[in-house]
């Protein structure tokens, strides 16, 4: 009974999959915490020009 329990590989691919997806999430997360804040700042400063295109046209 042991031994077709070491033998039995069914789950493995499973586990595989997850631990790989765990993996991409870790990385993913962590780029976008790198990257939070230029992309703030971009934001900021297309809000600004956008204010600014909306006071002249009006």
């Amino acid at each position: 009974m042991l031994k077709r329990l070491f033998v039995n590989e069914e789950g493995q691919g499973l586990v595989e999959y997850g631990l790989i997806l765990g993996l991409i999430a870790i990385v993913a997360i962590a780029a976008l915490s790198a990257m939070g804040t230029s992309v703030k700042g971009i934001f900021g400063t297309v809000s600004a020009a956008v204010g600014t295109a909306q006071g002249s046209v009006t």
